[in-house]
């Protein structure tokens, strides 16, 4: 039985994870514009979502010389598509044309891709883009009739701001917008991702803005059809949560790093290394500070008797070799985590979450404050009590 995750998968590294700890997905979501990076690379028997990456075009500026740029301008009317007034009074047939010749290319690209994303923007503050999103919906129908496509097409759901789900009246136009697009291109599920959210940042206004997110997805579900397709994340764990809570029905991940949207075509600066701490159910900044805690200030407070002593020693000893690969070591552990839930029953999952997170906070209390470079989620316990509020 496929696993009720999908991955998002974007160079020859994630590929190399994919198949190492994933091959088990029941989707993979690949991008256009990275494709070719990484076809030859795929594990065989996952079937593919195809996304065009059309939400770059959010950003994307003449000036742009990057390889986000030179994907996009293969498709004829991409940069009026990307203009803000045209947005507000698109040509029809322009956006036919740019739609079929994006769909053309994201089907031909791979006979493996059972899934195609609705061309969608990112949802602004305002109507300002709501006339394209809508007619670009409507192409996409029209091109799924023409072609005969036989696989699914899923609508983008992309929120720039907290605030378009922080309350119910600020939610309505998005969720209004959203309705209307999977109707009119006539869609079969809807993937939700919010390119604003860390959720292991741990500041005190993320509490809130979990349960408006969990009220954002209850709202949705309200308005589509109960056979919808429901993808949302990538997130560190609040995928989970509204997976566990069956509020979506697959959990968008990431491999290793990257567990939260961007949207292609922005600058990227490289991250730093981090490093799963299992007991604790979140991830760290690896650094000779962090080294130095474990051996220093968190297996003097704990008891060599507790199984979490065992799990710290063997971090601590292994630290310098896992360093070298700590990718591969935070996808482990997200792995065996989303597998631990799946192997409950369904409607047991949000309570079996509520329960490894309640651990990891008892535990997190019981050790001092983490290295400064954790910030605002010093406290070992921060990551796991915010999403714990959330899973009930």
């Amino acid at each position: 039985m496929k696993a009720e995750h999908i991955p998002f998968v974007f160079n020859e590294d994630d590929s190399k994870i994919l198949t190492k700890y994933y091959s088990d997905s029941a989707m993979v979501r690949v991008s256009l514009e990275t494709w070719p990076r990484v076809r030859n690379r795929m594990p065989h028997g996952i079937p593919l979502w195809m996304d065009g990456g059309v939400d770059g075009l959010h950003a994307w500026r003449p000036s742009n010389d990057n390889s986000y740029s030179d994907h996009i301008k293969r498709f004829p009317g991409f940069d009026r598509v990307a203009d803000s007034a045209f947005q507000e009074n698109p040509e029809k047939g322009l956006v036919r044309q740019f739609v079929q010749s994006l769909l053309d290319e994201c089907h031909k690209s791979s006979s493996k891709s059972e899934w195609l994303s609705v061309p969608q923007l990112p949802i602004v503050a305002g109507a300002g883009r709501n006339k394209i999103n809508r007619m670009l919906a409507e192409a996409a129908n029209e091109w799924k009739v023409e072609r005969r496509f036989n696989g699914k097409v899923i609508l983008p759901i992309i929120l720039l701001h907290q605030n378009q789900v922080n309350g119910k009246t600020n939610r309505k136009g998005p969720l209004d917008l959203a309705a209307r697009c999977y109707d009119l291109a006539g869609s079969d599920g809807v993937w939700v991702a919010q390119s604003w959210l860390n959720d292991q940042e741990g500041a005190k206004p993320l509490e809130r803005r979990f349960q408006d997110l969990i009220e954002f997805h209850q709202e949705l579900n309200a308005r589509l059809p109960s056979q919808a397709i429901t993808v949302v994340g990538p997130h560190w764990g609040m995928n989970l949560v509204l997976w566990a809570r069956g509020l979506a029905r697959y959990a968008a991940v990431g491999l290793g790093n990257a567990y939260r949207y961007y949207i292609p075509g922005g600058m990227r600066f490289k991250g730093k290394d981090h490093i799963a701490l299992p007991p604790l159910r979140r991830w760290v900044v690896a650094s000779p500070q962090f080294k130095s805690w474990l051996h220093e200030k968190a297996l003097p407070r704990l008891s060599r008797q507790q199984p979490t002593y065992a799990e710290f020693s063997e971090l601590y000893s292994r630290y310098d070799k896992i360093v070298l690969d700590w990718r591969s070591q935070v996808a482990d552990f997200q792995k065996r985590w989303f597998d631990e839930l799946a192997g409950v029953q369904p409607s047991g999952r949000a309570l079996a979450l509520y329960q490894q997170l309640s651990s990891a906070y008892v535990l997190g209390r019981s050790l001092p404050e983490l290295p400064k470079d954790e910030k605002s989620a010093r406290k070992p316990e921060r990551v796991a009590q915010q999403l714990m509020m959330s899973c009930l």
